[in-house]
């Protein structure tokens, strides 16, 4: 009998993609298929996309939960706002939606928290105890706060008020280059938001995930924090582990 593997599928505003966690090594067990997020990207659109991708790995995660990553918030299944997302989301029993359609279980949270914790079990957060933050810096700024190996869901710390301004519309990597800064001037606005979160928090770990992650080297040796602050180690896999994690843990939780 072959090896079945769980499910993680990221939802984004430009592509969803998907793959089978290997969870003994926090690794795709397979390559990673991405399909366009529709241009109207409502439930009905999306879940077809997402059956399609499940599909694709039907054999590979036969019997195996899924997990999905949304850019919105989630509580109990139930999607709260929609950012890049068509704003007929909000309300609806996105697990109930997905489950009856896809006819196994479903998890869905959002995206930044499934990036979190990929990075708490298989990256750059393990093993470290007290208050972790994982932001990532992209379109706007997720975040995911753990606190002593536990997820504090939907945080949405990039959108606190700094300074008149929601903090991602400065400090996000998208400001970056909308606005053609140099690192050193990207750095600065960096700094006013790390260290806000700072003295707010007090974090014992940050960790700075998204696709810039990979050029870590040319900003964060720029900011100076209380807090040690790293890049991610799973970069643009983290959201799919991390979602499969989650999967895997709520289909072996008792019945409540």
């Amino acid at each position: 009998m072959s090896t079945t593997y769980p499910l993680g599928i990221d939802v984004g505003g430009t592509g969803i993609k998907g793959a089978p966690v290997d969870l003994d090594k926090g690794a795709f067990a397979k390559d990673r298929v991405r399909i366009d997020t529709p241009k109207e990207s409502t439930p009905d659109a999306v879940a077809e996309v997402i059956e399609q991708i499940a599909d694709k790995f039907a054999e590979d995660t036969d019997g195996q939960p899924i997990g999905i990553t949304l850019p919105c918030v989630v509580t109990h299944g139930i999607v709260r706002t929609a950012a890049n997302i068509d704003t007929s989301w909000i309300g609806t029993n996105v697990e109930e939606l997905l489950s009856k359609r896809l006819g196994r279980p479903v998890t869905v949270v959002n995206d930044a928290d499934a990036a979190g914790v990929g990075e708490l079990h298989f990256g750059a957060a393990r093993n470290t105890d007290g208050t972790v933050l994982v932001s990532t810096l992209g379109t706007g700024i997720g975040s995911a706060l753990l606190i002593d190996g536990e997820l504090l869901p939907n945080s949405e710390l990039g959108h606190l008020e700094i300074d008149g301004h929601d903090a991602e519309s400065k400090a996000a990597e998208s400001a970056h280059v909308e606005e053609d800064l140099s690192w050193e001037d990207w750095a600065k606005r960096l700094q006013r938001y790390y260290s806000h979160i700072e003295d707010l928090l007090w974090p014992d770990l940050i960790v700075v995930g998204g696709g810039v992650s990979k050029k870590a080297d040319k900003f964060l040796p720029l900011l100076h924090l209380r807090a040690p602050i790293v890049a991610a180690q799973l970069r643009n896999a983290a959201g799919i582990v991390g979602v499969a994690w989650l999967a895997d843990r709520a289909a072996k939780a008792p019945a409540r």
